[in-house]
Parts: structure tokens; sequence; C-alpha cells
């Protein structure tokens, strides 16, 4: 067993505490500065995340090497949030700890006329992580969820097939080697509207900051809703909801590399045996 960090809580691991459970789903009951896992300091969180590195490291590699000789298991996270809440921030801190040759990152705008006459799924599905990597989604498939219902991009009867669709594709990942990790990085609208304001203050982040923040944010109410009925309808055992916590970014950067680890660690790829006489090889290199 890992040795526990300062600051981390002797308890059951974050997956058990964060995953959201089986029925109707309220968000308004999660706190958005809560910390489940660790009660330390927001410095204590900060190493307690640089000292994950070694570990998620040496357990990313060991399922690239796994898949680059027949292992057919790969993850696939899943960063679900309102503008702000820190997609990119995880990815930063916690993805930055990894090699990037095992990492597939991708990030999903609004998709384009080709791939809307393919089906919401298309896209998704060439993005998928290979055997041995793993996948980041920086918004997904359940976009279609979400801002296509909450601004009636679609009629009410397609956005309400695609929960199921959804279930089924997760289903079919999973049953393929995918492990699917999906994670709602909650945030308060306060924390949001600070958020934005530094934006403006800041010259060097006007580029992060889009007009278009605002209009979505008037729309909170509805988006909740929309997450709400995302999160209860495709909450399955094979692809689980995670909550995290993000009004404390440190913490959501920890909580979610804790989770990425935990999983890891569960998976518990081993490395491949050498298809070759080693102490042959030994002799060989010997004698050049």
């Amino acid at each position: 067993m890992a040795k526990q960090k300062k600051g981390e809580k002797a308890a059951a691991g974050i997956r058990e505490q964060l995953r959201v459970p089986a029925g109707p789903v309220d968000l308004t009951t999660y706190d958005t500065r809560a910390t489940p896992g660790f009660d330390g300091s927001k410095d204590d969180g900060k190493v307690a995340l640089e000292d994950l590195g070694a570990e998620v490291s040496d357990w990313q590699e060991r399922l690239f090497a796994e898949g680059r000789k027949g292992g057919e298991r790969s993850v696939l996270l899943v960063l679900q949030g309102m503008d702000t809440s820190g997609k990119g921030g995880v990815i930063r801190h916690g993805a930055g700890l990894m090699d990037p040759q095992g990492l597939k990152i991708t990030s999903f705008k609004a998709p384009t006329p080709a791939e809307k006459r393919r089906g919401f799924l298309w896209r998704i599905k060439q993005a998928l992580p290979a055997e041995g990597m793993v996948g980041i989604f920086d918004r997904s498939h359940y976009e279609d969820v979400l801002i296509a219902r909450v601004r009636n991009l679609v009629t009410p009867n397609v956005w309400d097939r695609r929960y199921d669709q959804i279930n089924d594709f997760e289903a079919e990942l999973a049953a393929h080697g995918t492990t699917v990790l999906k994670c709602y990085l909650h945030i308060s609208p306060e924390e949001q509207r600070a958020r934005l304001d530094a934006r403006l203050d800041d010259p060097t982040k006007h580029w992060k900051y889009n007009p278009s923040d605002v209009d979505e944010r008037q729309l909170w109410p509805d988006y909740m809703d929309a997450y709400h009925a995302a999160i209860e309808r495709c909450n399955t055992p094979e692809a689980p909801w995670y909550v995290i916590p993000s009004d404390r970014k440190w913490y959501r950067n920890w909580a979610v590399t804790t989770l990425l680890l935990e999983t890891l660690r569960e998976l518990n790829p081993e490395w491949p045996v050498a298809d070759f006489d080693v102490e042959k090889e030994k002799k060989r290199l010997a004698a050049t």
C-alpha cells in the first residue's frame, strides 16, 4: 500500500468518496469548496500533487508497455464542467506528471458540418485512446446532451435518445478494455464570476476570455438541469460519474490525479516479460 502523504485522510479511496451514488442527482447538495480525502492546507495539497508524480508516471509507463506488447487495456478520463471549472488546469497539472508518449489529449469544440452528418458519437470514436494509452477528453460526447439541450440545437426527442446511446457506447468501451472515468468539475456561480473577473483584470489572461461565457452563464439553471439529467441517466457501473469539488483549484488537481492513480493501481499493469533470451543477448552485446 502506498505511503499516506501529509494532509491525506486515512479513509476510503478517493474514488469511493467522490463517486456519485445511483439514483436522483442534486448537485446543490455537493459543497464546491469541500476537500474529501484531504484535510491539509493549500500548500500541503500542492506538495501532495507533486508527490504523486513518480508513482502515477510509473503506472502509466507500465500500462503503455503492456499495450505495446499485446495488452488491450486503456483509460479514458472525461472532464466536464462549466466554463472556468478547470479542465485545462487538470490537464496541465495532473497530466503534466505523466509521459506525453502515453497520453492522448483531445479538446472538443463545436462539431463541424461534416461531423454532424456522421452522428454525434463519430468524432468521439476517432479520438479514443489506443491500447496502453491514457486518453483525456476536454469536453466530450456529453456536450450533445448539455449545450445541445440547453441551446435547443436538436429537438428534445433527439437529445433524449442520446442518453441510452451514450450508455451503450460506454458499456462497449468497458467490454473492450477501456476504463472510463467521468469527472464533473463542480464550481459555484460565485467562483465562476470571480474567475471571469480575474481574466478581465489581467491582460495576459484576455485570450482565455470569451464574451459568450457570460451568455452561457446566464443559462446556469438550465445547465444544472442538463447536468443533473446527464449524470443521473448515464451513471452506470461500467462508467460511473465522479463529482469533483473545484472551487479550490489545488484540491481539484490533486483529486482528479489521485482518482486516476487509484484506477491505474487497480488495473495493476505489469512489465511485459522479455520475448527473447536475456542472457544470450547480454553475451552478444558484450561481444560487440
